[in-house]
């Protein structure tokens, strides 16, 4: 039997990102509620944090225990699993070592990361993967536009994305992790 060949984002999939940028905006431009951050200080939030030693191992998990369990699934159904993201540089380690470091002291084991740039329908296509999990509409769209892989968009909003308004057949929608591991799960039997 062929392996499911699956890609995992990070960002606002298994990390929490939003919310820890979110803390250090507080920071740097006071208390919430705070309106949108101007494009300004977006950029000085970014100079901040890419200034911060290892900051991408100090992210929290969004679903905490989601990383073990997407370990404990894939080595039970033999699945190839590659961890996709766009971390820019911060201060120690690579982007990418951070990044495995984290999913190993969140219970995943020899992760493998792809700090990537570009299409993530062409990587998915590059890599011949059959599903790639990912938190925006648009890298889904590009993922069944340039490749045979299927998306599956992890929001956890209410309303759907504006987006994905006219139901793509190959992009499914789940409200988070979990869902997306049964989901995967049953495409497994499927197959």
């Amino acid at each position: 039997m062929v392996p499911l060949r699956v890609a995992f984002d990070l960002d606002g999939v298994l990390a929490d990102l939003d919310g820890e940028l979110g803390r250090h905006a507080e920071t740097l431009f006071g208390a919430t509620p705070r309106p949108d951050l101007t494009r300004r200080q977006v950029s000085r939030l970014w100079r901040h944090v890419t200034c911060l030693d290892s900051f991408w191992e100090t992210l929290p998990e969004l679903e905490p225990g989601a990383v073990a369990r997407l370990a404990a699934r894939a080595r039970d159904r033999g699945w190839e699993v590659i961890f996709l993201t766009a971390r820019p540089e911060c201060e120690g380690a690579t982007a990418q070592l951070q990044t495995q470091r984290w999913l190993t002291a969140h219970g995943y084991p020899l992760p493998s990361v792809f700090v990537v740039t570009g299409s993530r329908g062409l990587i998915a296509s590059a890599l011949a993967l059959d599903v790639v999990i990912d938190d925006r509409p648009d890298h889904c769209l590009d993922i069944v536009a340039d490749s045979r892989a299927r998306a599956i968009l992890v929001w956890r909003e209410q309303e759907r994305p504006s987006l994905l308004a006219s139901a793509h057949q190959d992009i499914d929608v789940v409200g988070s992790v979990a869902e997306c591991l049964e989901r995967l799960a049953a495409r497994g039997k499927a197959a």
